[in-house]
Formats: C-alpha cells, sequence, structure tokens
C-alpha cells in the first residue's frame, strides 16, 4: 500500500465528510493502529479501503471538472491524473460559481483579442471556437494545479473525422497551456476513435504532444491506436455493456464475463504481448450483475483491477472507498494476459481498417452516439458563451 493509514486519516480529516477514504469500522479503530507502508498482513488488509488498494496496482484518474471535488480526492494522495470532457467544460461554462465565471469571462476577452472580434459584432465561429478551446484549458490549468500526473483535454468534437482540423486545434490548445505556464508533458490531447481522430494522434505523437483515445468500443480502434503510437487509449467497459444487453436481451452478467470487460481485457493483453507502450485507461462504468445488486456499480471497476489506469467518477471512488481492501484482487496481470493473448499484430491500413469497421456493430453504433452527445455539449456551451460576449 502507499500510504500510512494514519497519514491518509490525516489528509481526509480536512475534507468533508462525504469522501471517507475507509470504512466505518477502520475509523473506529484506527486510532490504536500503527502501520507503515510495508504492512501487509491479513490483520491489517481489512482495515484499508478498496480504493486504497486498487491505487496500489492500477494508477487512478478522477473524472471530473469540479474542482473542490478533485481537489478533495487529490489530497488522499491515491489519485495522478484526471480527466475532462465536452460535458465537463459545458457544466463549467454554465455553473454560476464565480471561479468558473472567470474562466468564462477571461476566454471570452482571449478569444476576442486573439481574433480582433469586436463587441457589438457578430461572433465569428472563429472566436467561439477559440473560446471554447480557452475554457477547455482555464479548466485543465486549475485542474494542474490539484493533481500531480496529467489531465486530459478534449479537441472539438466536431472535428472528429478531420484530422487536419484536430491536429491544428490540437498545437493551439498545447500553445495555450504553454502559454500559462504548463508544460505539454502534463497535457493529454483527447481525440475521438475514429480513423482520422487516430491518425490526428499519429502525428500530434511525433511531434511530442501525448493523445489520449477516447470513445473506444472496439478491439479495432484499441489496436490502430496502439500502432500509431497513442500515448493511451479510454475504453468504454459500460457501454460495450449496454450494447451487447441491447443485443443478447440478458439483463446481467458475472463481471468476469461482462462483454465490456472482456473487451478492455482484450486490448490489455494485446497491448503487452506485442510491447506497445500504450496506456490502456477504461472510463464508463455499468454494473455488471444489474443495477439492483448491492455494490455492482464498481463490478467493472474490480474486474479490471490491475490494468494500467482507470478513471473514475466520484461517486464510483465514494463506493470503493466504503469497500473493505479484500474486494480488490488482481485481475489483469501483463505477463498472463500476454501469454494469453491469440490476436495477431496485423498492420491496418485505411483500407483494411474500413473493411473491418464495417462488420463492428457495437463500435460503430457507440462511436456515433458518444460523438453525438458530446457534439450536443459544444453547441449548448457555444449558446451559452454566445450569450455572454
Amino acid at each position: 500500500m502507499k500510504f500510512p493509514l494514519l497519514t491518509t486519516l490525516a489528509t481526509l480529516s480536512l475534507s468533508p465528510a462525504t469522501i471517507t477514504a475507509f470504512t466505518p469500522h477502520s475509523l473506529s479503530i484506527a486510532s490504536n493502529l500503527k502501520m507503515s507502508p510495508q504492512s501487509t498482513s491479513s490483520s491489517t488488509s481489512l482495515q484499508i479501503s478498496a480504493l486504497e488498494s486498487l491505487a496500489d496496482i492500477t494508477t487512478l484518474s478522477i473524472d471530473s471538472g469540479d474542482i473542490d471535488t478533485v481537489s478533495r480526492y487529490a489530497k488522499t494522495g491515491l489519485i495522478t491524473d484526471a480527466t475532462t470532457n465536452p460535458l465537463f467544460v459545458s457544466q463549467a461554462g454554465a455553473n454560476g460559481d464565480a471561479r468558473y465565471e472567470a474562466m468564462v469571462a477571461e476566454a471570452i476577452t482571449y478569444a476576442k483579442q486573439t481574433t480582433c472580434a469586436e463587441d457589438g459584432c457578430p461572433v465569428p465561429e472563429e472566436t467561439l471556437n477559440m473560446a471554447v478551446d480557452r475554457l477547455a484549458v482555464n479548466l485543465g490549468k486549475e485542474l494542474v494545479g490539484l493533481v500531480p500526473g496529467r489531465v486530459s483535454t478534449e479537441v472539438d468534437i466536431r472535428l472528429s473525422y478531420d484530422t487536419e482540423g484536430s491536429v491544428e486545434r490540437a498545437r493551439s490548445i498545447i500553445a495555450m497551456y504553454e502559454s500559462l505556464g504548463v508544460s505539454k508533458d502534463r497535457i493529454l490531447i483527447k481525440l475521438a476513435g475514429t480513423w482520422e481522430g487516430i491518425q490526428a494522434a499519429r502525428i500530434l505523437e511525433a511531434e511530442g504532444i501525448q493523445c489520449n483515445i477516447t470513445l473506444v468500443f472496439s478491439f479495432l480502434q484499441a489496436a490502430a491506436a496502439a500502432q500509431a503510437g497513442a500515448y493511451l487509449i479510454s475504453p468504454f467497459p459500460g457501454r460495450i455493456l449496454d450494447w451487447h444487453k441491447k443485443q443478447t436481451g440478458e439483463a446481467a452478467y458475472t463481471p468476469d464475463a461482462d462483454p465490456g470487460v472482456l473487451a478492455v481485457k482484450r486490448m490489455y493483453a494485446y497491448f503487452r504481448k506485442y510491447g506497445y507502450d500504450t496506456i490502456c485507461m477504461p472510463a464508463s462504468w455499468r454494473p455488471s450483475r444489474g443495477a439492483d445488486v448491492d455494490g455492482s456499480d464498481v463490478d467493472e471497476i474490480l474486474a479490471l483491477a490491475g490494468v494500467d489506469e482507470m478513471t473514475i467518477p466520484p461517486q464510483l471512488l465514494d463506493l470503493l472507498s466504503s469497500l473493505e481492501s479484500s474486494s480488490v484482487v488482481r485481475k489483469c496481470n501483463a505477463e498472463s494476459d500476454a501469454v494469453a493473448c491469440n490476436d495477431p499484430d496485423f498492420t491496418l491500413t485505411e483500407e483494411s481498417y474500413a473493411s473491418y469497421w464495417e462488420t463492428n456493430g457495437c463500435g460503430k453504433e457507440k462511436l456515433k452516439e458518444g460523438i453525438d452527445a458530446f457534439t450536443m455539449e459544444t453547441e449548448k456551451l457555444i449558446k451559452i458563451l454566445i450569450e455572454k460576449f
């Protein structure tokens, strides 16, 4: 375990009671414990939360753009990275909190000054796009100050099928960060898992700009991203499960047989077998056994314990904090999973990718659904910004 129990308890004592890292039982006896990071006895394992145990074997990212929430979790020392998406940026634009309002005001001023748009005139599309990106950067800069690792910032989702446009906007986002004193090695550029988005990542990675390929619903997308040299992918096991439930009529699965879990494990095994450095960071979770089963909300998370990284929303971090460490058993192992991998390392071309993609029902449907949903959030944000120009 990374942190002594009493040290972490002291950190959490500074936080609201809504965030707990230990069970009520552990809290009641904590004052009588003397522990070291090396302690592994069975008597102490029950006094450590599942969240702590998971953080020992998997890098954890918080899936939130709420500054206060990220700050509270960052203080536990268990969270390394933070991920944002168009929904979080849209929420920041409409939040009303003075801190977020200041971010919005600065983004608008910056966009006007950069694109020479005058007050009272129709707002050019270029100016609006600049304001959207600047707001995402302003939010990301705040998060960079809270977490020790990387923050993911998404390129305009409407450019998902435009490689050149995505590269241009990504470079602009990185330039904005650097102008604010944030090094590019603290940022991951999020790109949709389209062929065009993946090829944008290939170009950007060659320039030293690391990328997060998101909205990954198929092994095909994962393999293409790895071959393009993407730093990280974000597969969505929960949405893969949703698709399979709809197709099969199955209401529930055991976690280890969850189609989303199996899809992520396949991607992870392929990366490890063929020596790809791409990090597998699943996101977007569902209850494998069904929402009516107690504790099932973290089924997929526990079934993928040991994978490179996970990004987890606050409510599920809370749930993991309330569970005992015995809930966590390593399910992903680089060596054994690599040996078990049966997939060939076939080189994908645009033509072969397109051919395979046509037969990929889950990938096609869920990717479109995800792009459409994030596009709606982006357009909602633009309307908010127009009203403030």
